[in-house]
């Protein structure tokens, strides 16, 4: 149950300028995310903001994916200090944040995510240190570092972005494509020229700043994913299990007898 070589893994890749590829889950369900969990990946996300877990199942979701060696994450449902500690302490090695939009804001998320003295999450018993068993070992690793990743995801961002992007405790920045493109009034308009200059803007400042930064490869498609890598992305989600299970449902068509 010891996470933080894991975390201390994907952070050497992301250093070493590797794509660190994982995947997602929205359907609050532990077969489902042992399937991921032993699917290859170096983490998988489980979507709190659009999914529809529970915290009474994020135990046993985490357990699920770390049975197969991927780093359990959580994509908390808002920005909050609230959300964040209730995912870590559940076991999420780590949470990628929503809808950041200022330097303030996510300062105050890091220090949110870690115990004192590197932030200010409340100490305690929880089942991220087995209820007291593994306290030591998680003091003096993951509590104080956990994996954060904001989500870039509103035009607001763009204007702070350098600030943003100079945080301490960042480890990677990740673009949602869907709440930007509505943030500028073009939803879904992905190939419009403003939209694509303001993508590739955002991802020439990360790599300025040597932020990692990655998107979310919805199509379960090989081809795509590779596409991404080449494109520069670093922290990368593969599909997510609604889609991987919608691509692979639909009926045959069989020959007329």
């Amino acid at each position: 149950m010891n996470r933080y070589p894991q975390i201390q893994e994907i952070r050497g890749k992301l250093a070493r300028g590797e794509a660190s590829v994982g995947s997602w889950m929205q359907i609050p369900d532990s077969s489902v995310a042992e399937i991921l969990g032993r699917a290859g990946y170096d983490w998988v996300a489980v979507d709190l903001e659009h999914g529809t877990m529970g915290s009474r199942v994020l135990p046993d979701l985490f357990r699920a994916i770390e049975l197969g060696g991927a780093l359990p994450l959580a994509r908390v449902a808002e920005g909050s200090a609230r959300d964040c500690k209730r995912a870590l302490d559940a076991g999420a090695g780590g949470v990628i944040l929503p809808m950041i939009e200022t330097a303030a804001q996510l300062r105050n998320l890091v220090s949110a995510c870690a115990w004192p003295p590197a932030g200010t999450r409340g100490v305690g018993f929880s089942r991220a240190n087995l209820f007291g068993k593994d306290f030591d070992r998680y003091r003096d690793g993951e509590a104080r570092a956990p994996l954060v990743v904001a989500m870039i995801e509103h035009i607001n961002a763009v204007a702070d972005l350098d600030g943003i992007l100079s945080v301490p405790g960042l480890d990677a920045i990740f673009i949602g494509p869907y709440d930007l493109s509505a943030s500028m009034g073009l939803i879904g308009e992905f190939d419009h020229p403003d939209f694509k200059a303001t993508i590739d803007g955002i991802c020439a400042r990360a790599r300025a700043a040597r932020v990692p930064h990655g998107q979310h490869v919805v199509a379960p498609s090989p081809g795509l994913l590779s596409a991404s890598v080449q494109a520069g992305h670093q922290f990368i989600a593969y599909s997510m299990d609604a889609v991987f299970l919608t691509n692979s449902v639909q009926r045959p068509v069989t020959a007329s007898p």
